[in-house]
């Protein structure tokens, strides 16, 4: 049986959203994506609840820093807090360059964190590059 790797891809700004969607389908990678909008939709994905019996298990998820409703900071947080979560490969994909919010996504746990390039080309190998990484060449814990 094949396993369906999926991407939970954390995003508030509808334009990001749109040109991480657009990079990975011009990659090559097929894998289904998950979009949240904000932190509280992100951890609510990632938990069982009483409505929602099957708790999403991605392959890896991109994460923005600068969300609303919770934070990207404290999204990670909370993903490293919880022993269903804490494993999950995640990828800090923010604007920022701050090394404050880059010393802090690698004090929570982060597995990595990149900036957000400005140009579309440069976007768009960023994001296959994570994509491949996370998706191809990453074996992650069992």
């Amino acid at each position: 049986m094949i396993e369906r790797k999926l991407i939970l891809l954390v995003e508030d700004n509808p334009d990001d959203e749109k040109l991480v969607l657009m990079a990975l389908k011009k990659s090559g990678i097929v894998n289904e994506i998950v979009i949240a909008r904000d932190g509280q939709e992100a951890l609510d994905r990632l938990h069982v609840s009483a409505d929602r019996p099957k708790a999403l298990r991605p392959a890896v998820i991109l994460l923005d820093l600068h969300l609303p409703k919770i934070d990207g900071l404290e999204v990670l947080r909370r993903i490293r807090g919880d022993e269903r979560t804490r494993l999950l490969p995640v990828v800090v994909l923010s604007s920022s360059d701050e090394d404050n919010d880059r010393t802090w996504s690698y004090h929570l746990g982060a597995n990595s964190y990149v900036c957000k390039p400005v140009d579309y080309a440069a976007f768009a190998a960023a994001v296959k590059e994570l994509g491949l990484y996370w998706l191809l060449l990453n074996r992650p814990s069992p």
